[in-house]
């Protein structure tokens, strides 16, 4: 309870001081660093807020000098501001501020005491060992724990012997903080070079009555300190039952210089459990330029199948083409999940030789070994034997030439093509036309040269069955460019009905407004209707998708409208006028209005574009009251939405909706959301509003989620 509202006051005084920083901005300017560290200390000698006092703290912990020191002394023992005195004296160089800080050290107590205690710590300062060291049998035990922490960090010879002599008679409560000292202390001397010191300490920590925590700390440092010495060591705490010293073995292991190690490391392999050999795999692996790859090896060929997993994994990072022959047969395992990660493995094998390896194997393998090496060819994309997997679609087994394809399907360059191109035109065998198809698609769709691919795709058409060209369209749509475009354009119009449906189907859903001419003259001279229609909804699909000038985007809802007399599609053509709001697709809506059956759907549309461009600040009155339409008092009298007696009044909610437009456009999308809620679920429902304009009465009823558009009373 009592942390929870120390951080709570730590998080408001941290806002209060961002909500006043604009006060002191002036403090942090560029300039004269001890005018500013004068006007930053008459701050602190005023009868500033706390906050504000807080935030120069901080500029003095840039700006202050020794001059600072006496001020910011002054706010140690208080509670609200003593931490952030602390920051600014711990950036502050000099003896002034370890001065400071030592002689609070001698009158604070409790929590701000462990903070001046932490900053000694910071700074390390020497000259305050002595205190620390009787700071050591302090009755507050976190006082204690700071002090040995303290300590740790200084870690000259006097702060150490303190450390190593508190350690064996220390309360044990305390024990736990004064370990992790006298392992600062070891690190500070294995740094330096006394590695033998070090080790000593290490030692005794891991002998001493300590948490475990402290023990795996001082484990570690007394491996490595030791150097090859320390591997005996190391495989001692690989053994220990207990799985946080396991762990800690693990984690060691990874950092051992040398490659002594290494032996030590493949040795145990055979003699701890299979659980445990698993990790230690992992952790040999990662150490790929020492690793014994020998074993790895050998302990993904046989014995405990988590083991074999766990090596099989591992070949992935230190793997080369040594292992090749051995991955292969354990790829054909009856194990399935053995044979499963062998061929994932086989597919991520690092090494610059692999690939030439498996390429030469290609020719002379048999039966499965054959099929997995087809695989890796296509995974691996190894282009240098091509003509070897193009045998492979004479092969009589259909798995080894659906193997083939796949693999040529990656591999292929646009020079050999055709081998693809001429399987789907004149398949070898029927079953195999899918797995065809889905390769040259592949192949085209990769090259880096993709007018040249549809070049090739295009002329193969000519001399191609009717079944192959509409496969060859498909690929073309999906390979791109202006030669594929041409090709639907030529198919669309062709004397076969399948190419036709295929066509016009296929350029509907081409991606960019390059097809657009296109489909407007299939959609004006089509050979038969629906494909004008479909052509027609593909052109106005692209005007509403696609990013394109206002003035191009209305002249393409205009086209429409000349191109057809049918209803849906100028209807289709309003939406796309709608949903990109322009003015000039406001003037083609209000000329759609004079078109009898389109009328209603025309002047709804033009008064919603007229809206949106209200609230974009474009003003359109002008050619709004030219088309007839003048603003009105709207006034709404009751509104009820529902079904039955399940009724919900929106009045209000209309009312505040409600402009000098019989248009009424909601907050949300639907009514549901724009009413808070849905009055009879699961039923059909409607909106009557009873509303006066131009203090005309009348009423009307709207479907769910029509368009409110008030009818003018008569």
């Amino acid at each position: 309870m009592l942390k929870s509202l120390q951080r709570n006051v730590i998080y408001f005084t941290a806002l209060f001081v961002a909500l006043c920083a604009n006060s002191l901005w002036a403090f942090q300017t560029p300039g004269s660093s001890s005018g500013q560290e004068q006007q930053l200390l008459a701050v602190l000698q005023s009868d500033a807020p706390a906050a504000e006092k807080a935030l120069v703290c901080k500029s003095l912990a840039i700006y202050g000098s020794d001059a600072a020191v006496p001020e910011l002394a002054k706010l140690l023992p208080n509670p609200q501001l003593s931490s952030w005195s602390r920051i600014a004296l711990e950036a502050i160089p000099g003896e002034a501020s370890n001065e400071a800080l030592r002689n609070a050290a001698d009158s604070l107590k409790g929590r701000l005491l462990v903070g001046v205690i932490n900053s000694i710590s910071f700074r390390q300062d020497e000259k305050a060992v002595e205190l620390l060291i009787a700071k050591l049998n302090d009755s507050d035990n976190e006082v204690a724990a700071a002090a040995a922490v303290a300590l740790g960090h200084i870690g000259n010879t006097d702060a150490t012997q303190a450390l190593r002599e508190a350690l064996a008679s220390a309360p044990v409560e305390q024990r736990s903080a004064i370990a992790e000292g006298c392992v600062l202390s070891a690190e500070r001397l294995h740094n330096e070079g006394n590695s033998v010191e070090a080790m000593e300490i290490y030692d005794e920590v891991r002998h001493a009555n300590v948490p475990l925590q402290r023990i795996i700390e001082a484990t570690r440092g007394a491996i490595l300190t030791r150097k090859q010495e320390g591997i005996p060591l190391l495989i001692e705490t690989f053994r220990s039952q207990d799985k946080k010293m396991f762990q800690l073995a693990l984690g060691t292991a990874r950092e051992f210089p040398g490659s002594e190690v290494d032996q030590a490391l493949a040795e145990e392999l055979s003699k701890t459990s299979p659980e445990r050999a698993a990790l230690l795999i992992q952790a040999m692996a990662d150490r790929p330029t020492t690793v014994s790859l020998p074993v790895v090896l050998d302990s993904a060929k046989q014995g405990d199948k988590q083991v074999r997993l766990s090596a099989l994994h591992a070949l992935q990072r230190i793997g080369d083409d040594t292992c090749l022959s051995a991955l292969l047969a354990i790829a054909t395992d009856s194990d399935e999940e053995l044979a499963a990660a062998a061929q994932t493995t086989l597919a991520a094998l690092p090494g610059q030789n692999v690939n030439q390896r498996i390429a030469e194997q290609l020719p002379q393998a048999t039966g499965e070994q054959y099929l997995i090496l087809l695989h890796l060819i296509g995974q691996r994309r190894i282009d240098s034997n091509v003509e070897d997997v193009e045998q492979a679609l004479n092969n009589p087994n259909a798995n080894v030439r659906s193997a083939a394809f796949i693999a040529l399907g990656e591999i292929v360059t646009l020079k050999k093509l055709s081998v693809l191109l001429s399987q789907v035109v004149q398949p070898g065998h029927a079953e195999d036309l899918p797995v065809a198809k889905l390769a040259l698609k592949t192949a085209s769709v990769r090259m880096p040269d993709r007018e040249a691919c549809a070049v090739e795709l295009a002329a193969a058409m000519k001399d191609a069955p009717v079944s192959a060209q509409t496969t060859l369209l498909e690929i073309l749509t999906d390979v791109g460019g202006s030669t594929a475009l041409q090709s639907l354009a030529s198919a669309a119009k062709s004397n076969e009905p399948e190419l036709q449906d295929t066509a016009s189907r296929l350029l509907g859903t081409w991606n960019g407004v390059a097809a657009a001419p296109v489909l407007l003259d299939l959609a004006k001279t089509g050979p038969a209707e629906k494909y004008r229609v479909r052509a027609l909804r593909g052109y106005l699909g692209l005007a509403r998708k696609f990013s394109m000038p206002d003035d191009q985007r209305t002249e393409m809802c205009q086209n429409a409208f000349i191109a057809t007399n049918r209803i849906s599609e100028h209807q289709l053509a309003l939406d796309v006028l709608q949903l990109h709001p322009s003015p000039s697709g406001l003037k083609l809506a209000i000329d759609a209005m004079e078109m009898p059956n389109l009328n209603t759907k025309a002047t709804a549309t033009a008064m919603v574009i007229a809206q949106k461009l209200g609230k974009k600040g474009i003003d359109v009155n002008q050619l709004m009251s030219s088309a007839g339409f003048e603003k009105v008092k709207l006034e709404i009298m009751k509104a009820e939405y529902g079904a039955g007696s399940q009724q919900k009044d929106v009045t209000d909610i209309l009312r505040k909706q409600a402009s000098d437009s019989p248009l009424i456009s909601l907050a949300a999308s639907g009514y549901n959301a724009s009413f808070g809620g849905d009055p009879a679920p699961g039923v059909v429902k409607q909106l009557k509003i009873q509303y006066r304009i131009n203090d005309k009465a009348s009423e009307a009823i709207f479907a769910e989620n029509a368009l409110i558009l008030l009818p003018l009373p008569k």
